[in-house]
């Protein structure tokens, strides 16, 4: 029997996220992930090549980006983007909380391996523009995961 635990808070680039399902847990690689950002947050337009992605979100508003068509979702609401077609999200309201499910770990793996450990709690500040370098090196990690990185951020 499973039980419930409370996951450790990562900072990725500019999202406090956790997983409170992980998945080395379970036989078919099911990954759930808590994502929690400010107004603004939005990473590059990307492609994820072994695993579909489902955003459900909790609090506030994001606006997705899923292969060139933009829509709004709200707290309830719940969106999809498959495996294979260019994504992104873009936090629209102050702040907004959302569930980001995968299988298979890829999209899990990725994220741990450049998140580390939250300095305070809530929403992180808004970062500075990314370097040269760190741009290199998301774009080299997304790859060792099976994503591309293929445009900007909304």
């Amino acid at each position: 029997m499973a039980t419930a635990t409370e996951a450790p808070q990562l900072r990725f680039l500019d999202t406090t996220v956790s997983f409170p399902v992980s998945s080395s847990t379970g036989d078919d690689g099911i990954s759930v992930m808590t994502s929690y950002a400010r107004r603004g947050d939005s990473p590059p337009l990307h492609v994820h090549a072994t695993e579909d992605e489902v955003f459900h979100v909790l609090e506030g508003t994001i606006r997705l980006s899923v292969g060139g068509r933009e829509f709004v979702v709200v707290a309830g609401e719940t969106a999809h983007a498959p495996k294979g077609v260019p994504h992104t999200y873009r936090v629209e309201s102050e702040e907004a909380r959302w569930r980001v499910v995968t299988t298979g770990g890829d999209f899990e793996r990725f994220v741990r391996a450049l998140a580390r450990p939250v300095e305070h709690d809530g929403a992180p500040p808004a970062g500075a523009a990314p370097t040269e370098e760190e741009r290199q090196l998301l774009a080299a990690t997304a790859a060792e995961h099976g994503i591309e990185l293929v445009g900007p951020p909304l």
